[in-house]
């Protein structure tokens, strides 16, 4: 069954993916845009731009209404003004907020599957209220890991600093290990979602490796070389953001194979970063 959704962050990162899949699925998509370029770009892609603003949540709810169900992959990175833009998007339709892993914490060395106790770090220790809030209107919650491909996402830091100084640089030792998932990879699983998904899940999503960060970053570099940028260091340029990369995350995403049927196809992410979307 064809399906309208009404997609925040179409013109992004996951988002643009996301519509990619919708697309191809068979779904008519509407994209929440703050330009006309914007609109234009949608537009051009067979996506029906709708002027609005996720920082003016009254600007969401017409939209939402008229859609079949509504997939958020934007945000504003701000707790209360992303809760009140999803509590505008919950019109009594289908909902998916996209999340992430960062709200689980360092799990130790350990897999951490949805029942895993939150524990986020400082820079989303909002974004487990909005997950409950949406679980608790019977939508569903989707917690990408690392997400990588099509030469963007996080990885893509390695291969420019690398480009830059000859030597992939990362937070912290590099011991640690985060969670991946193929941009393409993770477009499917919202589609699988939005049309087969039990109302209030919790999903997880990764595709099951477990690489250490100076494993990546060393697949970034040419030659293998790569550099440690000390976490304090760190800090004081990337602020939150630098705790965030040196989590030490393993993740399971057995949920989502189970009841979704999702199967991640794409190359790991040393071999993207080797042989694929990031070599040029």
């Amino acid at each position: 069954m064809q399906l309208k959704v009404f997609l925040t962050g179409a013109t992004g990162y996951i988002g643009g993916a996301v519509a990619d899949a919708l697309l191809a699925a068979g779904h008519s998509v509407t994209g929440l845009v703050r330009s006309d370029d914007a609109a234009r770009k949608l537009a051009g892609k067979g996506i029906t731009p709708y002027r609005g603003d996720l920082t003016l949540p009254k600007s969401l709810g017409a939209a939402a209404l008229a859609a079949d169900a509504v997939i958020h992959t934007g945000t504003t990175n701000q707790g209360p003004l992303d809760q009140e833009a999803v509590r505008a998007l919950l019109q009594g339709k289908p909902l998916i907020y996209t999340s992430g892993v960062w709200v689980l914490g360092d799990t130790g060395g350990r897999v951490a599957d949805e029942t895993w106790p939150v524990n986020p770090i400082p820079k989303v220790a909002w974004r487990p209220a909005v997950e409950q809030m949406v679980l608790d209107a019977g939508g569903v919650v989707i917690r990408p890991g690392i997400v990588f491909g099509r030469g963007g996402g996080i990885p893509a830091d390695f291969v420019q600093s690398a480009r830059e100084t000859g030597a992939a640089r990362y937070v912290g030792n590099g011991e640690n290990h985060w969670p991946m998932v193929h941009l393409d990879d993770l477009a499917e699983l919202y589609v699988l979602a939005i049309e087969k998904c039990p109302p209030g899940t919790l999903l997880h999503a990764s595709d099951g490796t477990a690489f250490r960060v100076k494993q990546i970053a060393a697949a970034a570099s040419d030659g293998g070389r790569t550099e440690s940028w000390p976490l304090e260091e760190a800090r004081k340029t990337l602020g939150a953001y630098a705790d965030a990369l040196v989590l030490d995350q393993q993740v399971s995403s057995e949920k989502a194979r189970a009841m979704l049927g999702w199967k991640p196809r794409a190359p790991s992410v040393l071999d993207d970063l080797r042989r694929g979307s990031y070599v040029r």
